[in-house]
């Protein structure tokens, strides 16, 4: 049974998140999380996220919401330990009820990827992978992304014949590379992370990357999470990002968009409740039943989470 956090005094929004990471530092290893120096970060340090972060926190972190399941996605974890977490994840859903369903990480372009990503599939929790492709750091490079490397693609082929969906983070400028699996294996469906990844915020840093989601919000197989969209040295608000969110609703419409915290990592741009009460002020005019799609249904229909509706 998912476990409720304490109830505040007010009546709380009940919400699916589909986009959270847990992890203990101390046990298990994280090159990122443990390795010095710090790699570079988008949010910049993170030092205050190296630290454990498993269920009672999680929970504290959202307490003001009634938290029907979650998506576990994954964390980075030890390159030579394959199968380690998706077992720790087993292990959280059995002693936290919590997450309901995970995204596993398979290195697509390994030689044996179709195997391991069968043995993820033991854990019948499991519903999508992230392999994040090789990307240029900036747009207007000519070098190709990790997408179009072959072995890769020999990898990413084998997720239709297990039932999986992909969960795609890469910067706006190679989601036309994504269009190019999406012709090859239109059986897969594409889970975009964290909006693409909108981090210019200049008036033409914005128009292009809605030419790129616009772009790739034609194929119906694919979704977006809109998470991750903190912004460094800003705090996060409705104001600040409410254009990345009507864009994104806009270009996919309600039932294709997830709205998910991407905590502990996000942390460091708001508070939970900061990025779910924003995400509520922006949607406000959509109306009841559009916000509970977007806070809720889509992402238990989308990850097939056997929640009730």
């Amino acid at each position: 049974m998912v476990p409720h956090n304490s109830a505040p005094a007010h009546p709380r929004r009940r919400i699916v998140d589909a986009h959270h990471h847990l992890w203990d530092v101390q046990r298990n290893y994280h090159p990122w999380l443990r390795d010095d120096p710090p790699q570079a970060f988008r949010y910049g340090a993170y030092q205050a996220i190296r630290r454990n972060y498993l269920h009672a926190d999680y929970l504290r972190d959202s307490a003001r919401y009634e938290m029907q399941g979650s998506v576990y996605v994954e964390t980075e974890w030890d390159p030579a330990d394959s199968t380690g977490e998706m077992a720790f994840v087993d292990e959280l859903r059995r002693t936290g009820g919590l997450p309901t369903v995970a995204v596993a990480h398979v290195p697509l372009d390994a030689p044996n990827a179709p195997e391991r990503l069968a043995a993820q599939c033991a854990h019948a929790f499991v519903r999508s992978v992230r392999h994040k492709p090789r990307a240029n750091p900036q747009p207007d490079m000519t070098a190709p992304g990790g997408m179009l490397d072959p072995n890769w693609q020999r990898g990413y082929a084998a997720l239709a014949e297990l039932g999986l969906r992909f969960d795609l983070q890469t910067p706006w400028w190679h989601l036309h590379e994504a269009q190019a699996l999406l012709e090859r294996h239109p059986a897969t469906p594409i889970i975009i992370n964290h909006a693409g990844l909108p981090a210019d915020r200049s008036r033409e840093g914005l128009a292009r990357w809605r030419d790129a989601v616009q772009s790739i919000s034609r194929w119906p197989q694919v979704f977006m999470k809109i998470s991750g969209i903190g912004v460094p040295g800003q705090a996060w608000t409705a104001d600040n990002n409410r254009e990345v969110v009507q864009t994104l609703i806009e270009a996919f419409g309600v039932d294709r968009c997830m709205f998910a915290s991407n905590f502990p990592v996000d942390s460091l741009c708001g508070t939970f409740d900061d990025i779910f009460s924003g995400f509520e002020t922006i949607t406000a005019s959509l109306g009841v039943v559009a916000q509970d799609a977007l806070f809720r249904r889509n992402a238990i229909r989308i990850y097939d989470m056997e929640l009730d509706t």
